[in-house]
């Protein structure tokens, strides 16, 4: 049996498994029955780790062990397989995410939290920075930061940033506007996002920036920055680059400079 490494290299990263694991399935989906023998002189995979390997397998829900001597292997349907790798997906999030949920009361996040101040105070403000890349890292640092907001924050985003940061920020900013965190947010406003900035204005004051500048910036009580490198519109959110800086000296300067452009911006109405 001939397999391409690009096809296995494929399966590997769709189906979260490693090399000899998928030799092995696509070995067995070739033969829809097989003995682990057999199957380690199709895949070459080293006999000594075929039964492991099939094990995995069975436990994730790729194949079938079927009883009798000698011990025989089945291939499940590709969709069929798919729909166990799905629900398995979803058991183990929700596994993990009660889990992690816990932590909120467990004494583990009192340790954590008992090493992160009292190692914090021997770091250099120069060191509270670093970079971040993928559109959904970056949206998920702010979101952080916009949680431990206590006076203010800013937001320059772009015409389809408005409408982006609509999903992933408005649960976070409502809870802030209720803390009576002043919100201030500013972008391009047309009818392709007047709705998104008309709903941002139930927690923000809202402005547009149209024809005044073009940038990608968060800033949170004057003292954290996160600034974007790239254009959205040029580039794929994979692809999507921002730097995260913790400096009242920054930030309080890009927000005085933001603030004399703000007066003189269109209220969205």
């Amino acid at each position: 049996m001939i397999v391409r490494d690009e096809f296995l290299s494929r399966l590997r990263k769709i189906f979260d498994l490693n090399l000899y694991e998928v030799k092995v399935w696509t070995a067995l989906l070739s033969r829809g029955t097989s003995t682990a023998g057999e199957l380690s002189n199709i895949s070459d995979v080293p006999r000594s780790r075929t039964y492991d390997i099939l094990e995995s397998l069975e436990k994730k829900g790729f194949i079938l062990m079927k009883l009798g001597k000698p011990i025989k292997f089945v291939a499940l349907k590709p969709e069929e397989v798919i729909e166990r790798v799905k629900k398995n997906l979803v058991k183990y999030a929700k596994e993990r995410t009660e889990r992690l949920e816990k932590l909120h009361d467990d004494e583990v996040l009192g340790e954590l939290n008992s090493l992160f101040t009292k190692g914090i105070k021997f770091v250099e403000p120069s060191d509270l920075s670093g970079s971040l890349r993928g559109r959904q890292n970056l949206y998920n640092h702010i979101d952080m930061m916009v949680r431990g907001a206590e006076k203010s924050i800013t937001i320059i985003t772009t015409r389809d940033g408005l409408n982006r940061k609509m999903e992933v920020l408005m649960p976070t900013l409502d809870k802030c506007k209720k803390r009576g965190v002043k919100i201030r947010i500013a972008a391009p406003v047309d009818s392709t996002n007047i709705k998104i900035a008309k709903e941002f204005k139930k927690v923000a004051e809202v402005k547009d920036i149209e024809g005044k500048m073009k940038a990608r910036f968060v800033i949170i009580d004057g003292n954290q920055l996160m600034f974007m490198l790239l254009d959205d519109e040029k580039f794929h959110p994979n692809y999507d680059v921002g730097i995260w800086v913790n400096t009242e000296f920054f930030a309080q300067a890009l927000e005085q400079m933001f603030d004399m452009m703000w007066k003189e911006l269109k209220a969205v109405k």
